[in-house]
């Protein structure tokens, strides 16, 4: 991932890195073997004799114990590197790369190698530390004991959490999950201002302003755009910047990105661009179309002629048609994001609902027409996006349900089409 802010650039590499995690946990686990190295050397001689004997143990033991602990902490991390390569080869053959995020930004995933990383660390530490007074008492040893049966636990949890992950329905469910956070923090309420509409006569004096044009310093998918941080510089700086893209777009290198305003002049192509991330992949931070489009590339792949399960893609339909619906009732065509002094200052073009609804089910109506109960998938969904949504997205879904209606092909003498028939006269009394 790239962007032109240092500190952002850094910040975004490190918190979405694999190895973020582990490292912590290695660092961590120093600072503990320095906090138990100087309980073991300074404190212990004055309490010892206050100290349970279990606890205590001496040099031969604690070199025996470390050498073997430190072969079977090894031994599950290469099993659970091992599973992880072959939850990432079942993604990637049966269901879509795309999905391939979500098990490696999983939090569990990274903090159970974090784990591995601070018990292998704190042992292999307390092993070179040894001195060579065979009769010393210690008191590190035991501890290491009780680490190395927490991670023996995250190991056994690590192997149920991939089970369940490489379980289709269970990831369709976590993806569904993940997008409904990103669409609610999407329409949340923020510490800016928002806006649908505007003064027209100010956007109109605006336009016939020449702007200063910002190109893109290099090429890559739009990830994120700091609004916040946007909207303060432009208020220091008297300006107004409107966008040419949205986020998730692909953008080549001296692509216009950005117009800006400014009452004075000013250095503006560097400033904009620090609060825009751009980086070799699509990211679902603010890109709700990108999440979808997972479920979407899974439901395709399910009716494909290779792997012909109509069942899973019906179940990524439904899920879908409960996103969709969760939009619908959040959604608003924001535009117009402006200062705390109530001035406008940045424009950017929202997606139309209509935009989502076709990028949801395009795909799938090319390779599902055939497949009436894929297709019947689809009208069920649209029928309960708009059963609880209001007119607005009722004429969307039912624009987009005649455009659908027309590429599937049933026999009309047959059952097949009583059923979809059927299917259709509930979403057309739906939409009214």
């Amino acid at each position: 991932m790239r962007a032109t802010s240092n500190s952002g650039r850094f910040w975004v590499n490190v918190r979405d890195s694999f190895w973020f995690l582990p490292a912590i946990y290695g660092l961590i686990s120093i600072l503990a073997v320095i906090i138990v190295t100087i309980a073991d050397f300074f404190l212990l001689p004055i309490i010892q004799d206050f100290v349970p004997n279990i606890v205590l143990t001496n040099q031969d033991i604690a070199k025996s114990l470390y050498s073997a602990l430190i072969t079977a902490i090894l031994t599950m991390t290469t099993i659970s590197f091992s599973t992880i390569m072959v939850v990432l080869t079942t993604y990637t053959t049966q269901f879509s790369p795309r999905t391939l995020q979500d098990f490696m930004k999983n939090r569990f995933t990274q903090h159970v190698l974090g784990v591995y990383s601070f018990s292998f660390v704190f042992v292999l530490l307390n092993l070179l530390i040894l001195t060579e007074d065979k009769k010393k008492v210690m008191a590190s040893p035991f501890f290491t004991v009780l680490i190395s049966i927490v991670c023996l636990a995250f190991f056994v949890l690590f192997i149920h959490h991939s089970s369940r992950f490489v379980q289709v329905n269970n990831l369709i469910s976590e993806i569904r999950n993940r997008t409904s956070t990103v669409i609610k923090t999407t329409y949340a309420e923020k510490s800016f201002h928002e806006e649908t509409d505007w003064d027209q006569e100010v956007i109109n004096d605006l336009r016939q302003q020449e702007p200063q044009v910002i190109a893109a310093s290099h090429s890559g998918y739009i990830q994120q755009l700091q609004f916040k941080n946007l909207i303060e510089w432009a208020a220091n700086e008297d300006a107004i910047v409107e966008s040419e893209f949205q986020i998730g777009d692909y953008i080549q290198k001296g692509m216009p990105i950005f117009k800006c305003w400014c009452a004075r002049e000013m250095e503006a192509e560097e400033k904009c661009q620090q609060y825009l991330l751009i980086g070799n992949e699509r990211v679902d931070t603010q890109d709700i179309e990108f999440s979808i489009q997972k479920l979407v590339e899974i439901a395709v792949k399910a009716i494909s002629p290779g792997i012909n399960d109509p069942h899973t893609a019906i179940n990524c339909i439904n899920r879908i048609g409960s996103l969709l619906a969760d939009l619908g009732s959040e959604y608003q065509p924001i535009r117009y994001y402006s200062d705390d002094k109530g001035h406008l200052r940045v424009i950017m073009e929202p997606k139309q609902f209509e935009e989502y609804l076709y990028m949801s089910f395009y795909q799938i109506r090319i390779y599902g027409s055939n497949d009436v109960s894929v297709m019947n998938g689809v009208i069920e969904a649209l029928y309960q996006v708009a059963a609880v949504n209001g007119n607005d997205v009722k004429k969307d879904v039912w624009e987009f349900a005649e455009f659908l209606i027309k590429a599937v092909e049933v026999d009309r003498n047959g059952l097949d089409y009583k059923y979809f028939k059927k299917q259709v006269d509930k979403l057309s009394s739906a939409c009214a």
